[in-house]
């Protein structure tokens, strides 16, 4: 490989007028930088990353931990990340926590190890020992769509309180009176935010949330099928059962299909987190949509910001309503506890299982 010496020499300059044309510096002449730029590519010069990374203390390298990279959500959010941060000039090294706190601290230790210029984070169960250190110790941090009360660090997510406020009027409109949540991990910011939101939501028209009506899931379609099967086997078994994920969506979307049920004419079914996928299932599925592209762009912005030494802005960005045939149609039947208790259970229909 060529190295900065032989670019040199093909044109005609010092090393140190090459490394400065190289870095942008405003004292090489235009001529000089075309010189440069034609030895580079008569060469096929790369720089060196490292060798750079060791001159100017950055990599324009940064670190993504993600809490599972099967759940679509996350998955595009990545997509996301690293295109934003392509278009400021940065790469990106991902790794996933799979919802473990112990491995989330084994990549954000890894990736500091590799000298990334700063860290995004969906932090895994309320954080953990390793990432926390890393936050306190003034690493450029940035933390988006979870967040940890009380850790100085800028904060890129969504807000669903309004969509689930509006999910909750169209299914009282609908006629739903009696409404299940399956929730995710209370450790986590979003598995509270929307158990709260939903129970807020509820009261505003004088409906209650019995812990009967809420599922513990972890957000992964096997909690979500077993939560719904115990909604299923209630003595009063709900209108609706609303997921606080996707994947718990398709899980509760299979328990109701194992029983020969179906949806919304015996049961209902809504989500947190829209996927491509729900348009495609029968029938489509109910969700709230965050932004997540937007969502991406802005937990880079940020981070950029505070590479750079300043503050870098916390930003939160409305969710919404996108309403489909799961929960019933106007005028039509929806779910009833009664049709849920007496359809025939011996003859499951065969479901084709979901693997993210």
């Amino acid at each position: 490989m060529a190295s900065i010496k032989d670019v040199a020499a093909e044109a005609g300059l010092s090393v140190a007028t090459v490394s400065r044309a190289l870095n942008g510096h405003p004292s090489v002449s235009p001529a000089a930088r075309h010189r440069v730029r034609a030895a580079v590519e008569a060469l096929g010069y790369r720089p060196n990353a490292v060798a750079r990374s060791l001159r100017t203390d950055q990599t324009r390298t940064l670190g993504l931990v993600i809490s599972d990279v099967m759940n679509p959500y996350f998955t595009e959010l990545a997509r996301s990340v690293e295109e934003e941060a392509r278009a400021l000039g940065y790469s990106v090294v991902i790794g996933n926590a799979d919802e473990r706190p112990d491995l989330q601290d084994h990549h954000v230790t890894t990736l500091l190890d590799r000298r990334i210029d700063g860290l995004l984070v969906s932090p895994t169960d309320g954080g953990s020992p390793g990432m926390l250190d890393a936050a306190r110790a003034g690493t450029p941090m940035v933390f988006v769509d979870r967040w940890i009360p009380g850790v100085d660090v800028p904060v890129v997510r969504s807000d669903g309180r309004a969509a689930v406020r509006d999910l909750v009027a169209h299914l009282h409109g609908l006629g739903h009176r009696r409404l299940a949540i399956i929730a995710g991990p209370a450790a986590t910011t979003t598995g509270r935010e929307r158990v709260d939101a939903f129970r807020e939501a509820l009261g505003a028209y004088g409906l209650s949330l019995p812990g009967a009506y809420i599922g513990q899931g972890d957000f992964q379609a096997e909690s979500g099928r077993r939560a719904t099967e115990r909604f299923l086997d209630l003595p009063e078994p709900p209108d609706v059962v609303f997921a606080a994920d996707n994947l718990m969506a398709l899980g509760a979307l299979d328990a109701v299909r194992a029983r020969g049920l179906r949806v919304p004419e015996d049961i209902a079914l809504a989500a947190f987190d829209d996927i491509p996928w729900f348009v495609h299932t029968d029938p489509p599925v109910t969700a709230i949509a965050q932004p997540t592209r937007d969502l991406g762009q802005a937990a880079v912005r940020a981070l950029v910001e505070r590479i750079a030494g300043r503050a870098g802005e916390s930003v939160t960005l409305p969710a919404r309503l996108v309403v489909r045939r799961s929960c019933g149609e106007p005028g039509g039947s929806g779910g009833s506890p009664s049709s849920v208790r007496n359809r025939p259970t011996e003859s499951p229909s065969p479901v084709q299982r979901s693997t993210p």
